[in-house]
């Protein structure tokens, strides 16, 4: 079987930067089990799948390496720029129909705009903070913990995040898709540091 295959590195206009997704289009939807294992080859943090539904219409679903997620921004932007700019996909907008809803990508000329849902993080008391997350981000504790799907840690400083020494067995074993690691930027809005959970 020969599938399409595209690395779209999201969030850049330069080579070998940005947020690389792998995206892989289908004319129907195959196995379950051979879609996760795609994902595992191509090795990327996402991969995604998409299968037309109708005229401008998608249903797209996302694979980490080891399971299937409901969201991920960047491989959805990824999924659209394959279409608009390798695919000759036409129209302004197009709209992703996954397992977190409707998800509308316009097309602003050169540029994707992704009308994301929002999944503000609620505060963690101490007592409900999961005892191997301030251990496994190895650094400086975070000044404020949240959930959402992920788990939210908010540090005072860009520095901090930078100097984080993560033990990713320890934070693979917590509750959660992922782990966000963020701080206001020095030359930007913020940085943050994911680390997927897979499995």
């Amino acid at each position: 079987m020969q599938l399409p295959f595209f690395w779209i590195n999201a969030f850049t206009d330069q080579m070998f930067t940005g947020n690389p997704a792998a995206v892989v289009p289908l004319a129907e939807w195959l196995p379950d089990e051979r879609l996760q294992r795609i994902a595992r080859e191509n090795g990327l943090s996402e991969t995604a799948f998409y299968v037309p539904t109708g005229p401008g219409r998608f249903a797209l679903r996302w694979f980490t390496p080891a399971l299937e997620i409901d969201l991920c921004g960047h491989a959805t932007l990824a999924a659209a720029s394959a279409l608009f700019h390798h695919l000759g996909q036409s129209g302004e907008q197009i709209v992703f129909d996954s397992r977190s809803g409707p998800l509308p990508v316009s097309r602003r000329g050169e540029r994707l705009e992704l009308d994301f849902p929002s999944r503000p993080a609620t505060a963690l008391d101490a007592a409900a903070v999961p005892p191997d997350l301030r251990p496994g981000l190895g650094g400086t504790p975070p000044a404020w913990i949240g959930r959402s799907r992920d788990l939210l840690c908010l540090y005072p400083a860009a520095a901090a995040v930078r100097a984080l020494q993560p033990d990713f067995t320890r934070l693979a074993r917590l509750d959660a898709t992922g782990i966000i690691a963020t701080a206001p930027g020095n030359d930007c809005d913020f940085v943050s540091e994911p680390s997927h959970s897979y499995g």
